[in-house]
Order: C-alpha cells, then structure tokens, then sequence
C-alpha cells in the first residue's frame, strides 16, 4: 500500500510540474504579444500532422524491431506485430502512470509470446542505457550544428559564473568554481562510500551499473549491425519529425535542420520531467528557439503543437494496438489450432 502511495505522489508531483510550466509558460508570454501567440496556432498548417504522425509511427515501429533484436540472443523470436502492439501500449500506459509501460510491454510479450518477463528486463536497462547515450549525441550534433546558438549561450552562462560585477575575467571566481567542482566530486564519492546502505545511494548505483552492462551487452548481440541501423534510423527520424514539426508555424518554418536537432536536444529533457512531457516539451522547445531569434510565444506555440502531435499518436495508436492485440493473437491461435 505505501508503494502504491508513493508511486502515486511520485506521478502527481511531476504531473504537477507539468501544469506549472504550462501556467509559467502561458505567463511568460506578454499582454500584447497574446494575440501572437494564438495566430501562431489558428494558423498553423494541420495538414503537417499527418507526415509527422507517420515518420514518428515509423519510429516506433524501428523501436519494436530493435527491442526483438535484443531478444534474439536469449534463444526469442516473438513476432513483430505483438512487439509493436507491446510497445504502443507501454507508451499509452506510461501517460497514466509512469514507467508501467516498460513493465507492461514486458508482461505483453510473456503472456502472449511466452517470452519470460524476468528475461526481459535486461532488454529494457539495454534500450534506455543506449537511448541516454543516444541523447548524448544528438547534445553534441546540437553543438556542432548550431555552435553560435549553443556554444555561445553556454560561454555565456560560464561568463556569468567567473566575471565580476564589472563583466571582466575574475580569478577569484575561477578558483571558487573549480574548488567547487573538485569539493562536489570528492564529496559525491565519500557520499556514495560513507551512505552505501541507503535506498537512494543503491538506486543511483543500479542505474548507473544499468547503463555500463547496458551498452556493454551490445557486443555480445548476434545481429549488432541490425540493432545500430534502427537505433540511428530511430533518433534521425525523431530529428526529421522535429524538423518537419517545425514547418507546422509561420514564425518558425524557416529554421533549418540544426535548429530541429538544438529542439530536440532540449524538448527531449522536457519529456524525462514530466508524465508525457505535458507543459516541459513546449516550454524546453521555445527556450531553445528563442536563442535562433525566435519569439518564446511563436516557439511555444510550436512546442505546443509538436507535443499534441506526439501525443495523439500514442493515444491513437496505442488505443488501436490495445483493441487489436487480442483480436490478432485469437486468429493466430485458432489458424494454428487448424
């Protein structure tokens, strides 16, 4: 019971988090530029929805290959519809409660593959220690394609850190951030010897643990270049989403592919934080547009928008699967009982 408790104030917490950036967010937006913000959306091309609806379809699907990869060398071939079914209902489970969908799609696939929920957990450390790493790249390919929007906003929040009142270079300050970091380092690694037994201190442990044997286990895969080829076909169609997303408002469809891939980087923070990303997608999205000269309310707006996109498409499609799944496993059973 205090489990379900917890897990309960965990989701409202976040949730909570989410209803406040979109309460901050719409207060960010000035009285007289209101009226900017909704043109951005009552003028915005609809029609877009469908490519991005289909590219991050597809995405999805890549995902449901990948997670089969994974099973691959446990001696499990389950098929591909109940593993895209098993993924779609994960993502529409996780709008309700988070993180029951990665426990879900694993008992999917135990009940109607007789794959072995237990087994399966592996593949899941696997997928998020790759996608973390993933994450990672994108940040870097955002720094490389756009340094003059991401380097210089990152030299000027280290400016602000070792400048004095005067804006020139101050050492002082350079001494006292380094001492900072060096003391938080070595403070960090007493923390995690001296407090070892703590619930917290073993979760970040496991986590951390998850992610090396995670990336560690793709050399063992049979089928390594399969499992590359999706992972990078995943992350380049959630770039080129995010691209054709922003084609979607006038104030932005000029932007180019750094820009989307700077989005991206940002927004996918957004949809870590909070339960489907509601209130920080947008937020994080129009943050980093406003460095490409664009006005937060026409960046939000699209924010807005790209966030509803991906949103109907896990409710859509996720509801679908949910109908489907037992309909097509009925057919399979009655056309292998013939």
């Amino acid at each position: 019971m205090n489990k379900k408790i917890a897990n309960l104030f965990k989701y409202v917490f976040f949730l909570g988090i989410g209803v406040f950036l979109v309460w901050w967010s719409l207060h960010q937006i000035p009285d007289n530029k209101w009226s900017a913000f909704k043109d951005a959306l009552v003028t915005s091309n609809f029609w877009l929805l469908i490519p991005v609806f289909i590219i991050l379809s597809f995405s999805h699907l890549l995902r449901a290959i990948r997670w089969k990869t994974l099973m691959l060398p446990m001696g499990y071939s389950p098929r591909l519809a109940n593993t895209f079914f098993a993924v779609m209902i994960g993502y529409l489970a996780n709008l309700a409660v988070p993180r029951l969908g990665e426990v879900l799609k694993c008992t999917i696939l135990s009940k109607y593959e007789r794959v072995p929920a237990e087994k399966l957990v592996g593949t899941i450390v696997v997928e998020r220690a790759v996608d973390v790493a993933c994450l990672g790249v994108v940040f870097l390919l955002a720094f490389v394609f756009q340094y003059e929007v991401i380097g210089e906003y990152g030299k000027e929040l280290i400016t602000n850190l070792v400048a004095n009142k005067k804006g020139h270079f101050s050492w002082e300050k350079l001494a006292i951030v380094i001492g900072g970091l060096i003391l938080f380092i070595v403070t960090l690694k007493v923390w995690f010897k001296k407090f070892a037994h703590l619930k917290i201190v073993i979760a970040l442990e496991k986590i951390l643990k998850g992610v090396l044997e995670g990336l560690n286990a793709i050399r063992y895969l049979k089928q390594k270049s399969r499992f590359i080829a999706c992972t990078i076909g995943i992350w380049s169609l959630y770039i080129l989403g995010t691209w054709v997303g922003l084609y979607a408002t006038h104030g932005t469809s000029g932007l180019g592919l750094g820009a989307a891939v700077s989005g991206l980087a940002f927004a996918s923070i957004g949809m870590i934080l909070t339960p489907g990303g509601i209130g920080a997608y947008a937020f994080f999205l129009a943050k980093v547009l406003e460095k490409s000269d664009i006005p937060f309310e026409i960046g939000y707006a699209n924010g807005t928008l790209q966030w509803f996109a991906q949103f109907l498409i896990i409710i859509i499609v996720g509801a679908i699967c949910l109908v489907i799944l037992p309909i097509f496993n009925k057919r399979i059973q009655e056309y292998e009982a013939d």
